[in-house]
């Protein structure tokens, strides 16, 4: 499949990928070198630096732009981590129309945690990407269910096509999962090929915690975790074919729902 294709009736092939990168620790160009070779369109990060000592003083995010030709870039901060921003971002081949974020709620005294929202110009047709990471394992299962109902509810006032990608910390099985996929597709659940380990763990059982979902307004079509050295989580990576409106109707979704938010960048 291209990169980019262009369908009949104006459906379009879009393939996204999400990657936890450990804010770059075994190097932003191995991070970059994964994502050339992947050739996504559109890439969640989770775990991305802005001028902290440990990145060296760098945008991550506008060096990956940089560096993987997905020229469109952002980042969304949580926290201050190593004397600089920390938190999740964004790269993408397709023109961004507007920004927000929306924090989540979590424990008190616990990390920040944030869901961003970008909407983009996909060949004409506005669409919605949502990028998070959910509180970390092991327990925290409650605030996690919150963090998720939260997402959820935000999604549900959007009536774009939509696709939420992060690490959301969480095992398939999990109520969190769950939750989510009663409104939209687990896109490696239904196309992936090979292993879908996404954490892996020298000792205890390695864990898939990386997940690309999409409502309705997608069709999967394939599915695939990367085994690279690049971080301490694999990437996914997932093709969807992004309906043509005229063909979008009520059976597209589990459960359509969807959008718009309201809220301001930091």
């Amino acid at each position: 499949m291209s990169r980019l294709e262009a369908r009949a009736q104006g459906e379009v092939d879009v393939k996204v990928m999400t990657f936890n990168i450990q804010s770059g620790l075994r190097g932003l160009d191995k991070v970059a070198e994964v994502i050339r070779a992947a050739g996504p369109d559109i890439v969640a990060l989770q775990e991305v630096d802005v001028g902290s000592v440990r990145a060296g003083g760098a945008n991550q995010p506008e060096r990956l732009a940089a560096l993987t030709g997905l020229v469109h870039h952002a980042h969304f901060r949580t926290t201050t981590l190593w004397g600089g921003d920390y938190g999740v971002g964004l790269l993408s081949r397709f023109p961004v129309l507007s920004l927000e974020q929306h924090p989540l709620p979590v424990a008190k005294g616990a990390e920040p945690r944030t869901v961003a929202h970008a909407v983009l110009d996909v060949e004409g047709q506005e669409v919605s990407v949502y990028v998070t990471h959910l509180t970390r394992r092991p327990f925290n299962d409650a605030v996690r269910i919150q963090q998720s109902t939260a997402i959820l509810a935000l999604m549900a006032r959007d009536a774009r096509p939509k696709l939420l990608m992060g690490d959301l910390n969480d095992t398939p099985e999990s109520t969190s999962l769950r939750l989510f996929k009663r409104q939209l597709h687990d896109v490696f659940a239904l196309r992936g090929v090979g292993p879908a380990v996404t954490y892996p763990l020298p000792v205890i059982p390695s864990l898939r915690l990386d997940y690309v979902l999409a409502c309705g307004q997608f069709v999967p079509r394939h599915g695939e975790v990367l085994h690279v050295n690049a971080s301490d989580h694999y990437p996914v990576v997932a093709h969807l074919t992004l309906r043509a409106p005229a063909l979008v109707s009520a059976e597209a979704s589990p459960a359509e729902g969807s959008s718009g938010v309201a809220s301001a960048m930091p």
